[in-house]
């Protein structure tokens, strides 16, 4: 069966017109809904509904909500959907992947990375769908090119569980002139905490000591950020 065939299998109860396959071609892929660009992905439903019906119950749960909700869904609850299983829980993985992959990709010609706008829309994707808080450590050169990046941490950032020592040991293997420091919210909301100005403060002042500069410190939430440096925090 070709795959034209085991799309229309899975979507018999669907009038043809209407089917994402079929509208896909005559129409593009910018036609599609969100439940039918992943009933295209998932290809088949179950015996008791099509693929679109099991796109439209999966983006309908709670857990999920709506398109980007995919990201904060784990392979476990993935496969724990009536109708998902493994190769289709590997399938959506690596397309969300690919969508991070590909954001970041397109952002990263001519990116400045002393620019907190150009930074925060680089990494965004990347860090805005984290469910546990990540450090990244950013190493650069005299011109503001990025000579390499490191997560130092990972996990609630506190300030007395992330070593000036291991962040500068690091900037100086790179020989970098200037670090940027920047770590995601999963609650959404880019507010610096107490702790985010605690480590700032040190690592600030221990750059001074060594001549690597901490330039900002980027705070990620969803779709949105805060530079420490843009509000005059360091």
């Amino acid at each position: 069966m070709n795959n034209t065939n085991k799309m229309n299998a899975g979507m018999m109860s669907i009038p043809p017109a209407d089917r994402p396959y079929e509208k896909c071609l005559r129409f593009g892929a910018g036609s599609l809904t969100d439940s039918e660009l992943l009933a295209v992905l998932l290809r088949s439903g179950t015996q008791q509904e099509s693929a679109l019906e099991l796109a439209r119950r999966i983006l309908g749960d709670e857990r999920c909500g709506c398109l980007s909700g995919l990201y904060h869904l784990s392979a476990q609850e993935l496969m724990s959907f009536h109708g998902i299983g493994e190769v289709k829980t590997v399938l959506i993985l690596c397309v969300l992947e690919l969508s991070r992959r590909l954001s970041r990709e397109r952002m990263s010609e001519g990116i400045c990375f002393r620019s907190p706008d150009d930074i925060a829309g680089y990494y965004m994707e990347d860090y805005r769908h984290r469910e546990t808080e990540s450090v990244l450590l950013l190493m650069l050169d005299t011109k503001g090119k990025l000579l390499a990046e490191e997560e130092i941490s990972r996990g609630t950032v506190n300030a007395s569980l992330v070593s000036p020592r291991e962040i500068f040991i690091s900037a100086l293997r790179r020989r970098a002139v200037s670090v940027v420091l920047l770590h995601n919210h999963p609650s959404g909301d880019p507010t610096p905490s107490h702790d985010d100005l605690l480590l700032t403060g040190r690592v600030k002042e221990a750059g001074a000591m060594l001549g690597i500069d901490l330039i900002d410190h980027i705070i990620i939430g969803d779709g949105e950020a805060v530079s420490l440096r843009a509000e005059q925090l360091i």
